[in-house]
């Protein structure tokens, strides 16, 4: 089952970030995960939380949506940010199941489309990611602002 992500949610939800934080080698500040949680949960900023259940109703997945306004269309589009689902769970279709569910959202809220990116390494999500969704052309830049 894939739900929102509920304020009572923080002791399914942290372990299952951290792993994904562990995953990407990205540790952040509890604070800052404290105020995501938050945003995620309120759907503040344009943020929705997801979570996959289970049968059993252990949390054993999460994704991350951000909608925004884009210069190249009238409506919104979705930023998928975050995917995770538990090792002990991954090729049991939860994966999939998170990104109809988002797929779901995004119809919901008339985006004009979902995309996410992900390193280049990532073989066994991106051999899920080949099946749902079209690989793009784009390259990432960034720059960390204050470094």
């Amino acid at each position: 089952m894939i739900r929102a992500l509920e304020h009572g949610d923080w002791e399914a939800w942290k372990p299952l970030w951290d792993g994904y934080l562990r995953f990407y080698r990205e540790p952040l500040a509890d604070e800052i995960t404290r105020e995501n949680f938050r945003r995620l949960c309120d759907r503040a900023d344009g943020m929705r939380g997801l979570l996959a259940l289970d049968d059993g109703g252990v949390a054993v997945g999460l994704a991350h949506l951000i909608f925004h306004p884009s210069t190249w269309t009238t409506t919104t589009k979705c930023y998928l940010e975050d995917l995770f689902v538990s090792r002990s769970s991954r090729g049991g279709g939860t994966g999939r199941a998170l990104i109809k569910a988002v797929y779901a959202e995004a119809d919901a809220a008339g985006a004009q489309s979902v995309y996410w990116h992900t390193q280049q390494f990532n073989a066994p999500a991106r051999s899920l990611y080949d099946t749902v969704a079209h690989n793009t052309s784009f390259i990432v830049y960034e720059r960390e602002l204050g470094a």
